[in-house]
């Protein structure tokens, strides 16, 4: 199971975080966002980030042109497209050689089988709780939900997640095809500050993990 750490900005803070080996940083370019990149990521260091890090521009809705500006200026691997953006957008993104991860926000409401439009379009699709923001609310949706996923599509699992609830996860992913999770508000010192300390306890745990299952 991948995991994504996601609302990096400030320099020192990602200089520790690359020495945990994450599988994918992501940077929110999303001025609403109390965790919005702005100006704050130094665009040579982050282009010296390891390739075997794959790095994620998180956009709402934004214009085309600015997503290819941001993966060209910080050499980012992937947009993740968190707003109400058409299939269309993903193709034609995906066509200039950008990865996608489409994120859906779900409720009890959510249709999957809409999710068939997106497949041929995207990299991964990932799974949030719904709620007043876009993204980042900090709360678990209900996994159930899950259980109408009928798609071969893999998933990151976003929402809410945190030390407290990351057996379970572990358990659905021999269920469901989880490719990673990916964590954000449950790890912060602050918005944008996340604590090593703590991702250092989630990465232990999905390591040991994965470990015991390949001696299995």
């Amino acid at each position: 199971m991948k995991i994504k750490v996601c609302g990096m900005r400030q320099q020192g803070n990602i200089e520790e975080l690359v020495t945990l080996r994450p599988n994918f940083i992501g940077f929110i370019f999303y001025e609403k966002s109390p965790r919005f990149a702005g100006e704050e990521l130094n665009e040579e260091y982050i282009k010296t980030i390891p390739n075997d890090i794959k790095k994620v521009g998180v956009f709402v809705n934004a214009n085309p042109g600015y997503i290819l500006d941001m993966v060209k200026k910080y050499n980012l691997q992937y947009a993740q497209l968190h707003g109400n953006e058409m299939p269309d957008i993903c193709r034609s993104l995906r066509q200039k050689g950008v990865s996608i991860i489409k994120a859906f926000s779900i409720d009890e409401n959510f249709n999957f089988a809409m999710l068939n439009n997106y497949k041929s379009v995207c990299d991964l699709f990932l799974f949030d709780t719904k709620g007043d923001q876009p993204g980042g609310n900090g709360m678990p949706f209900d996994w159930k939900l899950l259980s109408k996923y009928d798609n071969e599509k893999p998933f990151f699992l976003s929402g809410g997640i945190g030390l407290d609830n990351i057996d379970d996860i572990i358990a659905l992913s021999k269920k469901l095809p989880i490719y990673g999770i990916d964590v954000n508000s449950k790890f912060e010192v602050e918005p944008g500050l996340k604590d090593i300390p703590k991702l250092e306890e989630l990465f232990g745990l999905v390591r040991v993990q994965e470990q015991e299952e390949a001696e299995v």
